[in-house]
Order: C-alpha cells, then sequence, then structure tokens
C-alpha cells in the first residue's frame, strides 16, 4: 500500500526513463568522451527541471484539494445548519437528543426542540416509526413535511412539501365533474295541467336550479324537458356535499296539482377519468338514484364507489300497468326458452322472500317449465315456521323446494335463475348458482344498492311498491289463463303483502290493494294470514325483555340494545323496532343483538321523518326510508351502539345545517 504521507520528488515512470537515459549516457562516454559531456549536461538539466515542474504541480494539487476540502466541509455546515431540510436525532425514549436550527423554528415554547418528545411534532410519528415506516407525511405550524426515517441511525429528515402539496390540492380541486340532474316526476306532476300552469312550473324550476348553479359556479344547460347538464369541478362538489344538496329540499318545496311535490335526482361522476368514463359514471349514479326511488343524489367515482345524499321522501308510485304487463310478458318468454327456473329468496326467508318465490313458480308451472324453490332447511326463521308447516302439507307444492346443493346439481347453462326480494349477490340464498347460468332474472322491491347482481337478463325493481309479493301477484295476472292459484299459495303471497306494510299502514299505495284484492278473489283467506302471523308466548315475552331495555337518544329516537351473549333472531329484533316506533314522541326506533351467526344485527323502523335507510347504508347494510336493517361483523354491542349513535349525530347535524 503506498505512504500516502509521503511526497515523491519525481514519479516513478520518469525514474525508469532517466535511469535508461544514463545507461546509454555510460555507452556514449566509452564511444565518445566530448559528446557524453555535452549529454551529462543535457540530461542533469532535464532532471532538474522536471523535480521542479513536478513539486510545482503537487504544491498547487495540494492547494486545490485544501480549498476544495474546506468548501465542502463549508458547504456541509450550511447544509446541515442553514438549508431549509430539517435534522432531528432521538434516542431510544424518542426524545429528541439535537436538532438543526432550521427545526428549532417550530418549537413551541422554548427556543430549542433539545429534550422533547418526538410527540411535540406528532401524535402518529411515534408509532409510525415503531411500525418501521420509511416515509412519513406530517402537517407542523403550517407546513407539509415528507419525513424520511432512519430507525438504525435513529435519524429523522423532513423535506418541506408544502407547495407541492398546494399543487396537489389544487389540481385534485380542478378535477373536471359531470353531473345528470332530471326531474323524478315532470311527467307526472304536468299531465293533466294547462298550458300556463306548465310554464310557470317550469319557470319556477329552471329559477331554482339556475341560482343553484350560479351559487357554486356550475355550468348548467336544460338537455330536455326534465333533464339538464351541470358541468363543475371537484372543489364545487366538496362544497355541495357540506350543505347536503340542499337544493333537492328547495326543488320539493315547489308542488304541482293536488300539492304534489316536485323531487330531484342527481347523478354525478367524478375522478381523474377521461371525460367519456365521466358520463358513463353520472349516467350511472342516475340510474342508481332512480333505482333507490328518486329524490336523491348520487356520486361515483373511478374506483367505483358511491356516496347517497337525500333520499328524504317516500316514493310517489308511479310505476304504470304497461309495464308490469310488458315485464310479466318478457320473464313468460324467459322462462318457455330456459330448460327449469330456479327460485331462490334472501337468507332467512321472511313472508314476503317466501310469497314471492312461490309466485313465480307458479309463473313457471303456467308456461310448462319445471321449477324449484331453493330452501334451506337449517335457515328457518321463527317467523315463517307456521308457514313452512302449511307448506308442507302439501305435497305436490312441497316437493318443489329443494335444498342448495341439490340446486347446483340441476343447474345448467340454459337454467333461468330468478332471485326475488333482494338483489345483493351477497344476500341471496345460495351465491354459487348466479354463475351457473346466464340468464338471470331480478325482482325486488327495496332500493337499489351499491352490491347488485351483474349481468340480469330481466331486473324488476320498483322501491314504489310494498313487497316483492305484491310485484309479483301483478306478474301473475298476465300470465296465461291456465295460472290456478292454490289457497295456501295465494295465502302465502297475501302474508307477504300484509307483514312488509304492517297490515297495510305502511307504504301502501292504490296498487297493493288492487294486489291484495286479486289474492282474495283467488282464494287467500285472511284468517289464515292471521295464523301464520302469530307468535308464541315465550317469544313475545323475550321481546318485552328486549323493548324494557330501550332509552331514548336526541328526544325523539328510541334506541334498545340486548343484553351480552342474549342471541335474537331478525324478526323478533325488526318486530321490537315495530314496537318501539308505537311510542309516542318516537320518530325512528333501532335494535341492537347478538344473532346465531355470531355478527351483530341492527333492525331500524322510522314514521318518514328520518331516513333509516342511510343510517344503515352507513354501516353497510340497506332497506328502505322507514325499514332498514344491517349486520355486523367482527364487534360487540357497545361498539355497534357507538357507532350507530355517532352516524345518527352526523345525520341530524347535516340536516341542521341544510
Amino acid at each position: 500500500m503506498p505512504d500516502l504521507q509521503k511526497k515523491p520528488t519525481l514519479s516513478s515512470h520518469l525514474w525508469i526513463i532517466y535511469l535508461l537515459s544514463i545507461i546509454l549516457l555510460a555507452v556514449i562516454w566509452y564511444f565518445q568522451w566530448m559528446l557524453g559531456v555535452i549529454m551529462t549536461l543535457l540530461l542533469a538539466a532535464s532532471i532538474y527541471y522536471s523535480i521542479r515542474t513536478e513539486r510545482v504541480l503537487l504544491n498547487e494539487t495540494e492547494e486545490y484539494i485544501s480549498t476544495l476540502s474546506h468548501r465542502v466541509k463549508k458547504v456541509g455546515e450550511e447544509a446541515l445548519l442553514e438549508m431549509p431540510i430539517g435534522i432531528i436525532l432521538y434516542n431510544d425514549n424518542f426524545t429528541i437528543e439535537w436538532a438543526n436550527p432550521y427545526m428549532n423554528k417550530f418549537a413551541q415554547e422554548e427556543d430549542t426542540l433539545v429534550g422533547e418528545s418526538l410527540n411535540v411534532l406528532s401524535e402518529e410519528l411515534i408509532p409510525k416509526i415503531r411500525e418501521n415506516k420509511e416515509e412519513i407525511w406530517l402537517e407542523l405550524g403550517g407546513y407539509e413535511f415528507q419525513t424520511t426515517a432512519k430507525r438504525e441511525e435513529r435519524l429523522l429528515y423532513l423535506f418541506d412539501r408544502t407547495q407541492q402539496s398546494r399543487l396537489q390540492t389544487m389540481y385534485d380541486n380542478e378535477q373536471t365533474v359531470l353531473a345528470i340532474v332530471f326531474l323524478d316526476n315532470y311527467e307526472e306532476i304536468t299531465q293533466n295541467m294547462d298550458d300556463t300552469l306548465k310554464s310557470q312550473l317550469n319557470s319556477q324550476v329552471t329559477s331554482v336550479l339556475n341560482n343553484w348553479a350560479g351559487q357554486y359556479g356550475l355550468y348548467l344547460k336544460r338537455t330536455s324537458q326534465e333533464r339538464f347538464l351541470a358541468v363543475g369541478s371537484k372543489e364545487i362538489l366538496q362544497q355541495m356535499e357540506k350543505v347536503k344538496f340542499d337544493i333537492l329540499d328547495e326543488v320539493r318545496e315547489l308542488s304541482g296539482e293536488q300539492n304534489n311535490p316536485v323531487t330531484l335526482s342527481i347523478g354525478v361522476g367524478s375522478g381523474d377519468v377521461p371525460l367519456p368514463t365521466l358520463g358513463e359514471l353520472a349516467q350511472s349514479s342516475l340510474d342508481l338514484a332512480l333505482g333507490r326511488g328518486g329524490d336523491q343524489v348520487a356520486i361515483k367515482d373511478e374506483s367505483g364507489k358511491v356516496r347517497f345524499y337525500g333520499g328524504k321522501t317516500n316514493p310517489m308510485e308511479k310505476r304504470t300497468r304497461v309495464r308490469a304487463r310488458v315485464i310479466s310478458h318478457a320473464l313468460k318468454e324467459l322462462v318457455k326458452a330456459s330448460d327449469n327456473v330456479i327460485i331462490m329468496g334472501h337468507k332467512s326467508p321472511d313472508m314476503d322472500s317466501l310469497g314471492a318465490a312461490i309466485g313465480i313458480l307458479n309463473i313457471a308451472k303456467a308456461n310448462g317449465v319445471e321449477g324449484h324453490i331453493v330452501f334451506d332447511r337449517d335457515d328457518v326463521d321463527t317467523g315463517v315456521y307456521r308457514l313452512v308447516n302449511a307448506l308442507k302439507e302439501d305435497n305436490d307444492l312441497w316437493e318443489h323446494f329443494i335444498d342448495p346443493d341439490d340446486a347446483e346439481e340441476i343447474t345448467g347453462n340454459r337454467s333461468l335463475v330468478v332471485v326475488v326480494d333482494t338483489h345483493r349477490p351477497s344476500m341471496v340464498a345460495e351465491a354459487s348458482l348466479l354463475d351457473k347460468t346466464e340468464y338471470k332474472v331480478v325482482i325486488d322491491h327495496h332500493r337499489r344498492g351499491e352490491e347488485f347482481i351483474q349481468n340480469a337478463t330481466l331486473v324488476y325493481m320498483e322501491p314504489y311498491a310494498s313487497s316483492t309479493a305484491e310485484l309479483v301477484t301483478e306478474l301473475l295476472e298476465y300470465q296465461p289463463k291456465s295460472l290456478k292459484l292454490k289457497m295456501v299459495e295465494a295465502t302465502a303471497l297475501l302474508a307477504g303483502i300484509i307483514v312488509d306494510t304492517k297490515s297495510f299502514s305502511l307504504r301502501t299505495g292504490s296498487r297493493t290493494f288492487d294486489a291484495a284484492s286479486y289474492l282474495r278473489s283467488k282464494g287467500a283467506d285472511t284468517i289464515l294470514v292471521q295464523q301464520f302471523m302469530k307468535e308464541d308466548l315465550d317469544l313475545f315475552i323475550r321481546r318485552a325483555k328486549l323493548i324494557e331495555r330501550a332509552e331514548v337518544f336526541r328526544d325523539v329516537i328510541a334506541i334498545a340494545k340486548a343484553e351480552p351473549n342474549d342471541k335474537y333472531g331478525p324478526v323478533l329484533i325488526a318486530q321490537a323496532a315495530d314496537t318501539l316506533l308505537t311510542m309516542s314522541g318516537i320518530s325512528a326506533s333501532f335494535v341492537i343483538s347478538e344473532r346465531d351467526d355470531g355478527r351483530i344485527g341492527i333492525s331500524a323502523r322510522s314514521l318518514g321523518e328520518v331516513n333509516v335507510q342511510i343510517i344503515m347504508e352507513r354501516m353497510n347494510g340497506g332497506g328502505h326510508l322507514t325499514n332498514a336493517a344491517t349486520q355486523i361483523e367482527d364487534t360487540t354491542l357497545d361498539d355497534a351502539e357507538g357507532l350507530l349513535k355517532d352516524i345518527i349525530d352526523e345525520y341530524f347535524e347535516g340536516s341542521d345545517t341544510e
């Protein structure tokens, strides 16, 4: 290894050259001494010049390196002490041992951060360091810092990314948002108006919407009598979300004939996607809002996630006999083209689900196609066991009820799978059947949720209907004349209607009574319905025990929570919620209990003033404005109650700001 401390006189290659020169000079001296003298003088001069030049170059190099080293050291000190980059050293206890002057300006009380815990910078900093996260973002003194953590060296580098964050926020806020504004019931309200009244209503609606667009800076263009196109930005969308889209309430105050309110639905597409994709998202959102009954806003981003606002009114009954006849005819053609019909409702079927399934079974029979109802005998709730026992007494009818395993064997590519009383794949009796055939039909009366059966051949969803049994009854009316309902079948359909309408007191329209009248004419026994709906004394006592634990929240909300390890079925807690709703001063009720499957069940009811559907959707559930429920996994009764109260608080605080 060379001695770097010793300064060489000449480079080694020069010594070799001069050594060879001396040897040659000796030869010259031997043959011609006069020439040798001259060459010796020249060689000596050359050696002297080389040594002198080498020393000059060496001194200059040393001076340059010394100057450069000083400059590098000075730059390092300035970078460490003066550049706008935070540097912190901390000990094993996460206490700051040293911080450069740039970081000391963020000290709260003293002039230095030394001796302070890292918590003084951010409460999240220490936990993230313990998780071995190398990059941590934190906000400090109005600045956004990107923090790089070197845990082994117990060292933090903090880079100011405030300007970058502002640019990112500006970019996000300026992203284009497309919205389609649709007047839900404009045609129904104006169809009997004279031109003067229609013009006045048009003027009022246009004025309200134009004022709303001007307030938020939207570009609004009317594309038809009942449709508008709005263009805005993500920042504008956030502003409208803060006030829960109060335009819904403003438009609802406009009334047509017979004081029917005008309602509005808005489908919004947002995200960092091309404009054609935004348009598709907006139209998809509008379809979803209308499928849920209208009078609400649906916002869908590029990830497919949907947010809902509004939906505070009961949907108006506006389906027509024409639509029912068209759907019935389309269903008949699908049935005839299939090898067999597989019918299934939701898990833990209720009266409505069973009644509707029996109705579809009769449609299959009327068209000469074999039909089967998927029925899990181990998933029978106490609320329907009397109906099930009555069905078992009819052997010809009961033989069409099959287990999910048997349904798997007989379902093929040309089978028709009909799903009733639900549209969520996770809720059907046997979800695997949906993938075994290309032909699927969905018949449901619930408001459409984000989760939906994909690629359905025929969808008949009417949130305006009281029950799925009502929809199926209307379809039965347009089937071949050979259709003959048995008494127990007609009674099962009527029971579904009566249970879902609480004996014709909720969500009941003129079409509901028409369907009930048709079933009565086919032999439906109202006395037998009451027999089906009877309950055992011990169940009555258990429900009373649950109601006894109810407390009033926010003056108008009744919340009943079962005791730990005291498990209740979904029907019983729904009945308890219905009973609580009859109490004086109660606008909405929620009942929480453990279920046999280990989940926490919540049943919600309201008189219409509180939209329990929105509250339950926040807890991954769903339903109607006045009737909703959810099931939560991996939680406790207390945690579920706390989450419910937080969502209710947020719901009421949002309503107060509108």
